[in-house]
């Protein structure tokens, strides 16, 4: 709620440089002075970023109950002790309005940047939710549009509409080119597949001391990676066996016997 901030503009420089394709959140909707719409507007002109708000919120501040999706142009109402249970229904009538003037929005960004959407912009002609929802996810994938959701991550309200937003626009593991460096090859770039058939390639990206003792956090690219097998450390050319392999979840762990590319462990 506080709008871009430094961090901000650091993340963005980094997500720019490597081309990651990205969701925005605007998190804390029920604290006091929360204005989604100027943070919308900031996006836009501190970031330089494509952005439009996929959702229009019901109420603000202690008010907070819900989202409207701007793409099925159905509100959602959050209810339970923890917010967990999804609840949708009509659009209340007080915000229909505000909930048309914002879809138009939506679909203007959109099809100011994917051909098929501007084709039936042009014509004049309303998209269907599939229709938007393709538009949206192409124009993600190629890095040209931001969705933006919002909600209160603390109540849990709005975090189940960023997770489904997560799985319709970002990308999955074979939609991504990653390439590892051939240290037999003088380090050429080599493009790595995503079938566990090739040869295990992963990244050890983070070491952590826990109850469970020290866990070394991986992101499989290739291959498979099993419980009980040895790996090659390849800077020091060592084998290192592996005891055991976890699935992280907050502070729980969940015991798997084997990790495949996409996966992190």
């Amino acid at each position: 709620v506080g709008g871009v901030q430094s961090q901000t503009n650091t993340v963005d420089r980094q997500m720019k440089r490597y081309g990651v394709p990205r969701l925005g959140f605007i998190n804390k909707m029920d604290r006091m002075g929360s204005n989604p719409w100027l943070i919308v507007d900031q996006l836009r002109e501190k970031l330089n970023l494509n952005a439009a708000a996929m959702q229009v919120p019901i109420g603000l501040e202690d008010n907070l109950e819900g989202m409207v999706d701007l793409i099925e142009m159905k509100a959602a109402t959050f209810e339970g002790d923890k917010g967990e249970t999804v609840v949708w229904g009509d659009i209340p009538s007080d915000l229909q309005g505000l909930c048309n003037e914002k879809r138009q929005e939506l679909i203007e960004r959109v099809a100011n940047v994917d051909e098929a959407l501007g084709e039936k912009f042009i014509l004049e002609e309303v998209p269907t939710a599939d229709e938007l929802r393709g538009a949206i996810r192409r124009a993600t994938l190629s890095l040209e549009f931001v969705p933006v959701f919002m909600g209160s991550a603390f109540k849990n309200k709005g975090v189940q509409l960023l997770l489904d937003g997560v799985l319709s626009f970002l990308p999955n593991p074979t939609e991504v080119k990653n390439f590892a460096l051939d240290l037999a090859k003088d380090e050429e770039q080599v493009e790595v597949s995503v079938s566990p058939a090739d040869p295990l390639v992963a990244l050890a990206f983070k070491l952590q001391e826990s109850p469970y003792g020290q866990l070394t956090y991986l992101r499989i690219y290739q291959g498979v990676i099993k419980k009980g097998e040895s790996v090659t450390h390849i800077p020091s050319g060592k084998k290192v066996r592996v005891p055991r392999i976890v699935r992280m979840h907050s502070n729980e762990a969940e015991e798997v016997q084997e990790a495949q590319a996409g996966e992190i462990v």
